[in-house]
């Protein structure tokens, strides 16, 4: 039996190829849409994939299902169960095969039985993976979003991210009941799962790739609670803020988004163009911070190829108008179009190079932000300034500055419109990164006296 797995750090998603190595025949579960490295693998391994399927809708990130079933002509087998509002609108036309609990998957000497594991989302379903080669017990379960290394996938997304009213609690008691049925599986049993710590499918996810179901059953809080009304109150308690692009997610993942063609190259541009690129949609600047700081384009926005830039795009970005993007080189421009296109944002229209900086600034269009060390808080409070706290409110609630204003950075384009332009304000998160990306967030809104507090709480802390 062959088991690849695929890591994306910047979804903290996890996907994965099964095949048999004695027939050449594979199948990817939980795709994402970068299909390039599904191919590549494949053709390492020797296999072909005939299928591809996924444990649900999903909502952090634009499945790649489409992709690759067109791409390699595998079979597409879509979960039939969650009832009439959670089918997959594209199954028809793509010729899917629909997949119930009980049923069973055959790749040669493997097989996979699905399970119906609702509670995340209420079509979800798990892989339990039998090598026939060498026995008829289960080895492995793609687990999705029903269970990771130290958690459990968060109940509350069909309420807070596709606006159905009074679900949470529902699907809460579906996912205790869930994992009640896993009684019969042996503690053996590798768990394979979806994602990874970072992600904002569940509340504690652990770093490790994978686990076994004994070891969860030992330290994974969700197994430790013994009756369904003490844990449906505690899975509820703490989950982190839904990003807004998790809604659009769902319903693209769900209706079936546009299959991309991911040979076409992203346009680099003449910096001639960066004003009417300003004037018709969204410049993002994908530079490290501390460059975009020294000197940008007015007007832009700055979210560096870090491991969060997904995630603050999906925050921070709309989907109805046009991309450009400025980046050191075709490579980084390139790294963050599929990135951009691995949560939804296709309008990607053109990428600017380094010299439409350079042109900013003989045509004196060039900003420099204003950066002080978070030293410097108390004194400008003094002088009124406005502290912009920009963590989440947790973070907030446990420590802040007297006087601050907690706006957190994916709400600041909403909680800071009704302020006064001219209001001189002061950004500062826990690191340093998320206020440096809200200073451009604010100055493109209008904000003219804004200022970057660097070092962040930590800083403040040690000091």
């Amino acid at each position: 039996m062959l088991v690849r797995r695929f890591y994306d750090d910047r979804l903290a998603q996890a996907s994965y190829m099964i095949g048999c190595q004695k027939t050449g025949e594979a199948i990817v579960i939980d795709p994402a849409r970068d299909i390039s490295l599904y191919l590549a693998a494949a053709k390492e391994e020797g296999v072909r994939i005939t299928k591809v399927s996924e444990t649900h809708i999903h909502a952090d990130f634009l499945s790649g299902i489409r992709e690759l079933a067109a791409a390699t002509g595998a079979t597409p087998l879509l979960s039939a169960e969650g009832g009439k509002d959670w089918q997959y609108g594209f199954a028809a036309s793509d010729h899917a095969t629909l997949l119930h609990d009980g049923d069973t998957i055959t790749l040669g000497n493997v097989r996979i039985d699905v399970m119906h594991t609702p509670g995340h989302t209420p079509e979800h379903i798990v892989f339990v993976v039998i090598d026939g080669a060498r026995s008829n017990d289960p080895v492995g379960m793609l687990s999705g979003d029903f269970i990771f290394v130290g958690d459990v996938g968060r109940p509350d997304l069909l309420e807070t991210a596709a606006g159905v009213a009074g679900a949470k609690e529902v699907s809460a008691r579906a996912l205790y009941q869930s994992l009640q049925r896993l009684g019969d599986l042996p503690d053996y049993l590798q768990i394979w799962p979806g994602h990874g710590a970072g992600s904002a499918c569940g509340k504690a996810l652990g770093s490790v790739p994978s686990s076994t179901l004994g070891y969860e059953r030992r330290t994974n809080w969700a197994f430790g609670i013994p009756d369904e009304a003490t844990f449906v109150a505690t899975v509820l308690e703490g989950q982190p803020a839904t990003p807004p692009y998790f809604g659009v997610m769902k319903r693209l993942n769900r209706d079936g988004a546009n299959v991309l063609d991911i040979q076409k190259p992203v346009a680099m541009l003449p910096p001639t163009d960066i004003a009417a690129a300003l004037n018709e949609g969204i410049v993002l600047d994908v530079r490290p911070l501390a460059t975009f700081a020294a000197s940008h384009v007015a007007g832009s926005l700055n979210i560096p190829l870090i491991k969060a830039f997904t995630k603050w795009a999906g925050w921070l970005l709309p989907y109805d108008k046009d991309l450009y993007l400025i980046a050191p080189d075709s490579a980084s421009a390139e790294t963050a179009r599929r990135a951009l296109q691995s949560i939804g944002f296709d309008r990607v229209a053109g990428a600017f190079g380094t010299d439409s900086v350079s042109a900013a600034q003989s045509s004196g269009t060039a900003r420099t932000s204003r950066r002080m060390a978070i030293g410097q808080a108390p004194a400008l409070q003094q002088g009124g300034t406005v502290i912009v706290d920009v963590r989440e409110a947790d973070e907030f609630g446990a420590e802040h500055f007297n006087g601050a204003i907690n706006v957190p950075l994916g709400k600041l384009p909403v909680g800071m419109d009704t302020m006064a332009r001219d209001t001189p304000l002061a950004l500062h998160c826990e690191g340093g990164t998320r206020s440096a990306i809200g200073l451009a967030v604010l100055e493109r809104m209008g904000f003219t006296n804004v200022t970057d507090l660097t070092g962040g709480w930590t800083e403040w802390k040690k000091a």
